[in-house]
């Protein structure tokens, strides 16, 4: 299976930028009217942002959402297969790299935190080709596990590194980071064994990673959140860098409240290319879920 994956995906990242996003945006919407409890939870997601101003515009946003997310699920060929300088000409602008340059004149170690927003693998995957160092992206191993040899495969190729989402994967960021290199994060993942606290996120109480927050109190570590903006008419992509309105204070609670609030802004200014599909209020194993939050999937 893996080896018909990879076919695939190698195929697809031939195609055109705006026709393999157009086959995205077919895809998106397909699975939109195919699975009912993918619709069921986008719109809920979505509708309890309160993002939308009236049911009209919550309409639209919503099947905006769904081709956005398959445009994304077909760049991913583009992101694992083609060569950092096919990928880096697609990116049309890069807006906050000065913030990078600051950093590594300054030796410190970065992390990237980006959100389920926008092509965060493509915006990755430039970023790790203009550093001179490794680029080394948490991730959370799939759970088809003959995905995860054509996930490695596309990730830990070039400068890009890997580490799970692990005990064992945080030490391998923290010897990164202590090296003066780079790591990538996603923030909004539901964090497991415990590694997180609650916090709100659009009015409702999210399992929320301490991670960010706690790399951030190490010394000589820059914190840059970042999105892959998709651009209209397969135009290629924007990346965004920018540092935080606020540091992180040391307060758990404090801390993954703003950083909740900071990834909530990013989603504000481009709605409809996050994962709202995402079931981002789920209570992992072992977990006590806030007598507030009985009623959330």
């Amino acid at each position: 299976m893996s080896k018909l994956v990879q076919l695939l995906l190698s195929a697809l990242a031939r195609l055109p930028l705006p026709w393999l996003q157009r086959l995205g945006a077919l895809l998106g919407r397909l699975t939109y009217f195919a699975s009912p409890r993918y619709a069921e939870r986008l719109q809920a997601n979505l509708g309890a942002s309160k993002i939308c101003g009236n049911y009209q515009v919550l309409h639209d946003l919503v099947k905006q959402s769904a081709e956005e997310t398959g445009k994304g699920a077909l760049e991913l060929s583009i992101a694992w297969c083609r060569e950092p300088e096919d990928i880096a000409a697609m990116v049309k602008a890069c807006h906050g790299w000065e913030h990078v340059e600051a950093a590594l004149a300054r030796g410190d170690g970065i992390v990237f935190v980006t959100p389920h927003l926008g092509s965060y693998d493509i915006a990755g995957r430039y970023i790790s080709s203009r550093l001179p160092f490794p680029l080394t992206a948490m991730y959370r191993p799939p759970k088809l596990a003959w995905l995860e040899p054509v996930m490695q495969s596309g990730r830990a190729r070039g400068k890009g590194r890997t580490a799970p989402a692990t005990a064992a994967g945080v030490r391998v960021l923290m010897k990164a980071l202590k090296s003066g290199e780079a790591t990538i994060i996603l923030p909004d993942q539901v964090p497991a064994n415990g590694e997180g606290v609650w916090a709100p996120f659009f009015g409702q109480a999210a399992y929320t990673m301490t991670l960010v927050p706690r790399l951030a109190q190490v010394r000589g570590v820059e914190v840059l959140f970042f999105v892959g903006e998709r651009l209209p008419k397969g135009q290629g992509f924007a990346v965004h860098i920018e540092k935080m309105d606020e540091p992180f204070s040391g307060d758990k609670e404090g801390d993954v409240a703003l950083l909740n609030r900071t990834v909530e802004n990013l989603i504000r200014r481009f709605p409809s290319q996050y994962l709202w599909s995402y079931n981002r209020y789920k209570c992992p194993p072992d977990v006590e879920r806030p007598a507030a939050t009985e009623g959330n999937a």
